[in-house]
């Protein structure tokens, strides 16, 4: 139980470092809070609307583990959350 939350705490935390870096900057909270509700009551977050480079991703993501102390077994769950979740699309390198 105490996992989950330090789990569920570690991806918001996540995510709201991830669109704080993205082009353009965001508040996640707000991005959230001002979210629309589809059909099924679901929040829609527009992810695709903001960019984030491969690199400095992977770089706020292994910091948020090294943060809230994940473990490895919970880190691989951790990471497919945030990279099959709602996090920034990538920048293409130029």
């Amino acid at each position: 139980m105490i996992r989950e939350k330090k789990l569920k705490e570690a991806v918001m935390e996540c995510y709201i470092r991830l669109y704080k870096a993205s082009v353009p900057s965001v508040d996640f909270n707000d991005l959230i809070k001002n979210a629309k509700i589809n059909e099924q009551g679901q929040k829609e977050i527009p992810y695709n609307d903001y960019l984030i480079d491969f690199d400095l991703e992977t770089e706020i993501i292994n910091g948020i583990i090294k943060e809230f102390k994940i473990n490895k077994l919970y880190a691989n769950r951790f990471k497919a959350t945030i990279y099959l979740g709602c996090s920034p699309k990538y920048k293409l390198k130029e």
